[in-house]
């Protein structure tokens, strides 16, 4: 056992705790912390006998577990090859006769390893965990040297997934030493039924023959088993099962876990493994009469709301630095109210899959991919690995699928090897014969785990083989296009239909289901760091309008270094979304409901003022907890004038909520305000108690006949378009959405000519107060230098950085980080008026400004909007302005500059507007 001195110098290391929570033993040792390095760049090392060097020898020092081209590695070097680790080790086990095993989360990619010099295995894999036995090579006393030796040279049959964000380079997972009796538990597989069944398959290694009995206690001994078993020299395995009665089921809601022991004892003494499972069923199954498939838990449809998670980190790329951060990554998946992720190209570190376990979300897993041709040598090294990373993850309950390959990448023969095989004109160069390798892999892993759904590619081309989900991917924006994407995708989506299939092979009744989704791809030259919030609650809305679409994959949970399309920052910091100013307590978590109210309508619509509109509704249920009841559709239609909300009806509808699935609710019938405004007609779904169930919202462009506008306040109006200033001074000036928006960048001023009605019109201005829509405007670097598009190559999407701020289509939305400015107002010269400009911002609530986007495919400051400006012009200079009607209006930005929205930009539906009594 560790002594307290050892457990308090463990406490000090880089991820102290245990690697493996879901099987573990008392006796180990923490070997993260500082190792001696040295790169080997001319492969000298073996021939030098660098194994038999001390630590002296190494010119490095490097900190593991972090690969060695990340920052907290120390050494930060992004370079392919060979290099060599070096530690020496104090550690004596208890018992004298215990067996002393070494063992490694990961190491990428091949690697031999010595103890005092004496070779105790090799390995090849970057994502699987491995071990050796080095009792017969270990010291009792004194100093032990452990000596690894890393290649990793990227070839074209590594499996490699989609490094290019951060490579992984050496050693990336913990390290760590153990100790097990002569004779000790492998590993045991867990397979759960919801009655309470649980068969167990377990393997036993042991030195010599005996007699030994396994039992297994759980839920603090409330859960026993016990067998006993003859094991023979070598490996032992033993299949048997128990039963509980009334479990607890695990569920993202729920999360039960049966935590435990497994326990062997016997003539060579005990192996005591502290370990987990939890009691539930994954599966698919047809509801009342359809002829398609939903994915269920636990035997009830569940609506899998899911992000696609690269799984990286800007310090130590894909291992996190600390326990902490892996247990917060699940959090602020549900805070959002997710309950699913994607795993993206690459197995999870076990220690976030035990946090998804321990708070509850499921886990879609991916293989990782190679990038060469799918040949014998890239074929059997992924069969390698992929054995590894199952075996290694099979009892985590929050594992629900393996996807087996990732938008054929891996898959499609080079041109020049098909031009060899004259096949070239396979799609994509996916040959027959790597199809039916595919199909293989998608047998061989449901043979391996029938528990689980299993796919064999995620696909961007169309291009099943054989599959237990039908999924697909688009990128597309635009809410005609999003809208029209999905009906086809619906309405060719059946048994025996060839879309989606490729090869001959067609569809099946399974469940629908898109795995990967988002406006990072779907913008000419990609959307850059732009607004999310409007896209994704049309997209939502769309999505949960069709009762054969079973779940969604967004892309992504945090921004990366060349997509910044996720829900937080890559830091982990908040983006706004905006959609609580058009539903009081509304969050993005509203869009995830498993009871949801569906909008059948688009996000904005331009109608007259004073027009009585139809919007029809409908409901889409995942969850049978509200089933048999009456639930109430709370619903009102408001607007803002001028910084005043205003009601102009609200009632409250009684809906009758049984049934699985998608069905219609009711239609509202409304009447629009009679002047111009962004009307909001904002839903909730609420029980008994009034507990609010879901959100949703929807807008409209209400526009009058009059010129200046119409406003339901007294007095006149003119209004100045933004864009008719006619004098500037900024160095930088621009306009954007068309005319509708007019920017400055730093300090300088807009000088506008105002004309109000002469006195033959208008005898006598008593009152007049100045409006306009106003936000500091951050500056980009092509707001400078002019836009710059960078083609997505494939080196881009394995994760290459650009600058963001060259994109066009870049308009950062509103999250943590501010961009104040202050602008003054003048009347003549006089000042009348200062304004704090808190933000630049863009989200949901510059309805206008993405309304009015010139296309579909490109963004022009989407999203973007400003604060509502008011200042009441004195007296003494209303009484000038009675005698010449005519003035100068001057709008003076600090060094944040401005930015001016009218009518068709922004939030509120106004130019630069006096209103005068």
């Amino acid at each position: 056992m560790l002594t307290q001195a050892e457990m308090s110098e463990s406490a000090a290391y880089p991820r102290a705790e245990h690697p493996r929570p879901d099987w573990q033993r008392a006796d180990w040792l923490n070997l993260n912390g500082e190792w001696s390095f040295r790169f080997d760049p001319n492969d000298e090392g073996l021939r030098a006998s660098w194994q038999n060097h001390t630590v002296s020898a190494y010119d490095s020092r490097i900190t593991v577990p972090f690969s060695w081209a990340s920052p907290l590695s120390g050494i930060a070097q992004n370079v392919k090859g060979i290099a060599w680790y070096c530690r020496s080790v104090a550690w004596r086990p208890s018992p004298s006769d215990a067996r002393i095993f070494l063992r490694f989360g990961a190491v990428d990619y091949a690697c031999e390893v010595w103890i005092n010099g004496v070779s105790v295995g090799t390995h090849r894999g970057g994502y699987g965990p491995f071990e050796f036995e080095v009792t017969d090579a270990w010291r009792a006393e004194g100093d032990n040297a452990i000596t690894v030796r890393v290649q990793d040279e990227d070839e074209d049959y590594q499996a490699r997934g989609k490094q290019g964000y951060g490579e992984i380079r050496g050693i990336w997972q913990p390290v760590w030493l153990e100790v097990r009796p002569q004779a000790y538990v492998q590993h045991a597989k867990f397979e759960t039924r919801i009655d309470g069944q649980v068969n167990v398959t377990a393997k036993i290694d042991a030195r010599s023959a005996g007699e030994a009995a396994l039992e297994f206690s759980f839920a603090n001994g409330q859960v026993r088993h016990r067998i006993n078993a003859t094991l023979g020299p070598g490996t032992t395995e033993i299949t048997t099962s128990f039963t509980i009665q009334s479990p607890l089921l695990w569920s993202p809601e729920e999360p039960n876990l049966y935590e435990g022991q497994v326990r062997l004892s016997g003539d060579f003494g005990e192996d005591v493994v502290t370990t987990y499972f939890g009691v539930r069923e994954i599966g698919t199954a047809r509801f009342d009469g359809r002829n398609y498939r939903w994915i269920t838990l636990n035997g009830k449809p569940v609506y899998l709301n899911g992000t696609l998670d690269q799984s990286f980190h800007q310090t130590g790329y894909f291992t996190f630095p600390s326990d902490d951060d892996m247990r917060n990554e699940i959090f602020l998946m549900k805070r959002l109210g997710l309950n699913f992720v994607r795993i993206h190209i690459k197995p999870e570190e076990p220690r976030k899959l035990y946090w998804a376990d321990k708070l509850g979300i499921l886990v879609m897993e991916d293989m990782p991919c190679f990038w060469g041709n799918p040949d014998e040598r890239s074929r059997s090294s992924y069969e390698r690995e992929v054995l590894e990373v199952i075996e290694r993850d099979f009892n985590h309950p929050s594992i629900f699928s393996w996807v087996m390959f990732n938008e054929t990448w891996g898959l499609k023969t080079k041109a020049e090897t098909t031009s060899l095989t004259g096949r070239s004109d396979q799609p994509n160069n996916y040959l027959p014969d790597t199809q039916e390798w595919v199909r293989a892999m998608y047998r061989w892993a449901k043979q391996m785990d029938p528990t689980r759904i299993v796919e064999d590619n995620s696909p961007c081309n169309w291009d099943h083989v054989e599959t237990d989900i039908n999924t697909w991917h688009f990128y597309i924006n635009g809410y005609e296009q999003v809208r029209a994407h999905l009906e086809e995708v619906v309405s060719k989506t059946f048994p025996g239909s060839s879309l989606n299939y490729i090869g001959g092979n067609v569809q099946t009744d399974a469940p629908l289901m898109n795995s990967e989704c988002g406006n990072v791809w779907g913008i000419e030259g990609g959307a850059g760091d732009s607004d999310l919030a409007w896209h994704y609650r049309y997209m939502l809305n769309e999505f949960r309008r069709h009762d054969k679409i079973c779940g969604f994959v967004f892309t992504e949970f945090r921004d990366v270094v060349n997509e910044f399309n996720g829900y937080y920052r890559l830091d982990g910091t908040d983006k706004d979304f905006g959609y609580g100013a058009f539903v009081p307590g509304m969050t993005i978590a509203d869009l995830h409901a498993p009871d949801f109210i569906v909008i059948d309508a688009p996000p904005c619509q331009t109608v007259d003022a004073g027009t009585a509109v139809t919007v029809p509704l409908l409901r889409s249920s995942f969850s049978d907890r509200y089933h048999g009841k009456t639930l109430s559709l709370v619903w009102e239609l408001w607007y803002d004038n001028l910084g005043v909300r205003v009601t102009a009806a609200h009632g409250t509808v009684d809906v009758a909520w049984d049934g699985f699935g998608v069905a219609p609710v009711t239609e509202l019938h409304l009447t629009l305000p009679n002047q111009d405004a962004v009307a909001v007609l904002a839903l909730k779904l609420v029980d008994s108690t009034g507990r609010a169930l879901t959100r949703n919202f929807t807008t409209f462009d209400v526009r009058s006949s009059t010129a200046d506008g119409t406003y339901d306040k007294d007095g006149r109006f003119v209004s100045v378009p933004v864009a008719d200033f006619t004098e500037y001074s900024f160095e930088h000036q621009w306009e954007a959405i068309g005319v509708g928006k007019t920017s400055g960048a730093g300090e300088g001023r807009f000088v506008y000519t105002i004309s109000l009605p002469d006195s033959t019109e208008q005898p006598t201005i008593n009152e007049m107060e100045v409006f306009f829509e106003a936000s500091a405007k951050r500056t980009l670097a092509r707001n400078i230098e002019g836009a710059k598009v960078r083609e997505p190559g494939i080196n881009y999407m394995h994760g290459a950085a650009a600058n963001v701020e060259y994109n066009p289509n870049t308009y950062y939305m509103t999250d943590e980080e501010c961009h104040a400015s202050r602008i003054h107002v003048f009347v003549n010269g006089e000042r009348v008026g200062s304004f704090d400009l808190p933000d630049d911002p863009a989200d949901s609530r510059g309805v206008l400004s993405w309304h009015y986007q010139p296309l579909h495919n490109k963004l022009d400051e989407a999203g973007s909007y400003g604060y509502l400006c008011r200042a009441v012009v004195p007296g003494r200079i209303v009484a000038q302005l009675n005698f010449n009607r005519c003035f100068k209006l001057e709008l003076r930005a600090e060094s944040g500059g401005v930015a001016l929205y009218g009518r068709n930009a922004g939030r509120y539906p106004i130019d630069l507007m006096v209103r005068f009594q």
